[in-house]
């Protein structure tokens, strides 16, 4: 072990532990005072709803845990988006469960838990995964009910994805534990079976004091949509609880009788430890983003048995590509090389980039990944595609469409693992989520933009430079400084992991010791939705 790999080390360890410190106070969501009036209710919160449902000795991941962070600190702020979403095992059935956390503005819809939600049945349709609502909500935050209702991506699509499901035989259980109301009243009862809670659940299209208001009648809340109501007077649900935990068991029973599904067949045999240790991750992967190592060593350790079959392997260095399994499940991988290389021309490659003789060896085996039915593993860390005459005259355009048409078309399920950068037009060739990765995760050691921090502040300060100039102010070197600086920590703010998690642009931000179970996870669920087209590349310029 070398003084680099020991420092190495210590920094990615630190990003860890900063991850796991975070984490902890996210699944506090609303608070400690809130959970505990939460809890004198009777009822128990989201976390622990999901916990006493799903299979005890089964591995779950969590989606979108960091959603809303730091985005609606004038509201209160609105932790994991006010939605916890895990995918995990229920009866022993693989499935996605979506849940309310009423600690959080009494469990109100921000933008960002319309985003969240759709996400969680986006997920169930690509993989046909049965998706189980725990439902305890106040409806839309009103004072942000322009940024979530009327659009496509916003909260009415959530019930026409209920239709949409139910019409693929797609199992959608939901289960009213607490408030029901408005426009929300749908999603349980557009799903196939609902159970509701005596005393704390209740559904309705308005209100007690709305009701009031608009047709002058008096009624409290329970005998308007409480569980007797809607158990034994409308019809509305299929099962009455008495209790939170009673609403869990019962669709654990129902969970136990689904038959089996078609499965897609992917290849899986009997998993293997990677044979170098796993830990050494933390001392390969460089503190300094602009550093090199050897994206190889990363593999070995993401791998069973450390078995990498390499295709092309002298050819396009800068991107890596091979077969290999990870627990058990064949996979095809499609890696940025962080070191530079050198052609058998003698040409030096940077480490990172995409050069034409990269993307074209990538795109040949996306295709034959897809000709063999194998899912495709992208671990990022791309500063973009190589730019200048020699690679605009060699077609570098025409080299990188190529690529981006092939994982545009890819009908086998592709996984992507943020590592390092993400930058450019590089996040999209290699499976950036506007490509619709089955999941896509990040290191906390990754940054998505279209370029590095500095870079663009390079950039950014001579415009800001040239514009104060413009208008007669003097920029001497100091003031250009205080601009670049300025500039640079606003850009490298926007650059880390979690403001895109926040957003959605990830599903998760992951320890790089969990990637072979996000990836393990996400293929058995991919298993589960048998592929429906061919794989056509269409029209591309050769």
């Amino acid at each position: 072990m070398d003084i680099n790999f020991n420092k190495n080390e210590d920094h990615n360890k630190l990003l860890s532990s900063s991850l796991r410190q975070k984490l902890a106070k996210i699944k506090l969501g609303g608070g400690e005072k809130r959970i505990k009036k939460h809890h004198s209710k009777g009822k128990m919160t989201a976390r622990e709803r999901i916990d006493f449902l799903l299979d005890e000795k089964k591995e779950s991941v969590e989606i979108g845990a960091f959603a809303g962070e730091g985005m609606y600190e004038e509201h209160g702020g609105c932790p994991s988006g006010g939605v916890v979403v895990k995918i995990g095992y229920v009866s022993g059935k693989q499935c996605i469960v979506v849940a309310n956390d009423a600690t959080v503005k009494a469990g109100a819809w921000f933008p960002i838990t319309g985003k969240k939600n759709l996400r969680a049945q986006e997920i169930a349709i690509e993989n046909r995964l049965p998706i189980i609502y725990l439902v305890d909500s106040a409806g839309v935050y009103l004072p942000m009910q322009d940024e979530i209702f009327p659009d496509k991506e916003h909260f009415g699509r959530i019930f026409r994805n209920n239709a949409v499901m139910s019409s693929m035989g797609i199992t959608q259980i939901a289960a009213v534990m607490g408030s029901c109301v408005a426009g929300g009243a749908y999603l349980p009862i557009m799903s196939d079976e609902a159970l509701i809670v005596e005393k704390t659940g209740s559904i309705f299209l308005a209100g007690s004091y709305l009701v009031k208001a608009a047709i002058g009648e008096s009624i409290d809340n329970e005998t308007l949509g409480g569980a007797t109501t809607h158990s034994e007077i409308s019809g509305v649900t299929d099962y009455k609880a008495k209790d939170d935990k009673d609403a869990l068991t019962r669709i654990k029973n129902i969970m136990d009788k689904i038959g089996d599904f078609d499965r897609a067949g992917f290849n899986r045999s009997k998993a293997g430890a990677p044979k170098e240790k796993q830990e050494d991750i933390y001392g390969i992967l460089p503190k300094k983003r602009s550093d090199q190592y050897d994206m190889h060593e990363i593999i070995y350790r993401l791998v069973d048995n450390s078995e990498f079959e390499e295709y092309k392997e002298g050819y396009g260095q800068t991107i890596i590509t091979g077969y290999a399994r990870i627990d058990g499940w064949a996979v095809g991988i499609v890696a940025n090389q962080r070191k530079i290389v050198k052609t058998k021309k003698g040409e030096m490659q940077f480490g990172g980039v995409i050069y034409s003789d990269s993307a074209d060896k990538a795109t040949r085996f996306i295709a034959n990944c897809n000709q063999k039915k194998i899912p495709l593993v992208f671990l990022q860390d791309v500063t973009g595609f190589m730019v200048g005459s020699k690679s605009e005259h060699g077609g570098i355009i025409k080299d990188g469409a190529k690529m981006v048409n092939a994982v545009s078309n890819s009908v086998v399920p592709k996984f992507t693992v943020i590592i390092g950068n993400s930058y450019g037009a590089g996040n999209y060739a290699m499976c950036g989520k506007a490509y619709d990765p089955r999941l896509i995760v990040a290191w906390p050691s990754a940054e998505l933009a279209v370029m590095g921090g500095t870079q663009a502040a390079k950039v950014l300060t001579q415009i800001e430079t040239a514009a104060l100039e413009k208008k007669g102010e003097e920029v001497d070197k100091e003031k250009e400084k205080e601009v670049f600086e300025k500039i640079k920590a606003r850009y490298d703010e926007q650059t880390s992991p979690y403001y895109a998690a926040a957003r959605l642009w990830t599903d998760a931000i992951i320890d790089p010791l969990e990637t072979r179970k996000w990836v393990s996870m996400g293929i058995e669920a991919a298993n589960h939705a048998p592929i429906e087209k061919d794989f056509n590349l269409g029209v591309i310029q050769t």
